[in-house]
C-alpha cells in the first residue's frame, strides 16, 4: 500500500472517483491511499451513492480533508469492509488525538463518523472493471454544509497531521492483512 499527500489544494466533485486516479494524476501505481485538502460539491451526475440520488441529497463542504483508497482485483464487498475498517481507525485516531472531545465519544454508525447528531465525515465505496475505491472525508471547518456537522477545528486537529497519520496506520493495517492472507495453508 502506497501513501501520498498531495500538497496542492483541488475540490473534490465525484470525478476524482475513478480507476487509476493516484496513478493518472499523482503518478502513485499499485494499491493506495492519497489525500488532499479542498471543498467538496458532488452534482448529481458524479453521485454513486443511490441512497444519496434518491434524496436528491446535497454533499458539499468548504474546506474538507479528501482520502481516496484504491485496491486491485477485488470485489465491491472488500470494497466496503476497506471502507469500513477505514473509518473505524479514523475514529478511534480522532478519538484518541482530540483533546476537545473532553469526555464525549465520537460514534461510527457505519462508514460515517458523529459526535452526537453532528456528523464529521462522507464516504462512499465503488467498483470499477479493475479496482475498488472509496472516498473518504472529514470537513475540516463547517462552513458550506448543508447539515450539522462536526470539524477538524472543532476537534483542535491539523488537517495534514491527521492525514498522514491515518494513511499510515491504514497502511499498516492493509499490508498486514495481505500478509495474513499469505501465511496461511489451504483446507480441504
Amino acid at each position: 500500500m502506497k501513501t501520498l499527500f498531495i500538497e496542492k489544494k483541488f475540490p473534490y466533485d465525484g470525478t476524482q472517483l475513478h480507476s487509476l486516479f493516484a496513478y493518472l494524476d499523482h503518478k502513485v501505481l499499485g494499491p493506495s491511499i492519497v489525500s488532499w485538502q479542498g471543498a467538496c460539491s458532488i452534482s448529481f451526475d458524479h453521485m454513486v451513492d443511490g441512497e444519496d440520488l434518491l434524496e436528491q441529497a446535497e454533499i458539499k463542504g468548504d474546506e474538507m480533508l479528501h482520502f481516496i483508497i484504491e485496491v486491485f482485483d477485488r470485489d465491491l464487498f472488500s470494497g466496503v469492509a476497506l471502507q469500513r475498517l477505514f473509518a473505524s481507525i479514523a475514529r478511534d485516531y480522532l478519538q484518541a488525538a482530540s483533546s476537545a472531545l473532553a469526555g464525549k465519544s465520537l460514534v461510527r454508525d457505519g462508514d460515517d463518523i458523529y459526535l452526537d447528531d453532528r456528523k464529521l465525515s462522507i464516504s462512499i465505496a465503488t467498483k470499477s472493471p479493475v479496482s475498488v475505491m472509496v472516498h473518504f472525508a472529514m470537513n475540516i471547518t463547517n462552513d458550506g454544509t448543508p447539515v450539522k456537522t462536526l470539524s477538524l477545528q472543532d476537534l483542535k486537529l491539523d488537517p495534514r497531521k491527521v492525514s498522514e497519520d491515518l494513511m499510515a496506520k491504514f497502511k499498516k493495517e492493509y499490508d498486514s492483512i495481505v500478509v495474513a492472507t499469505q501465511k496461511v495453508r489451504p483446507v480441504s
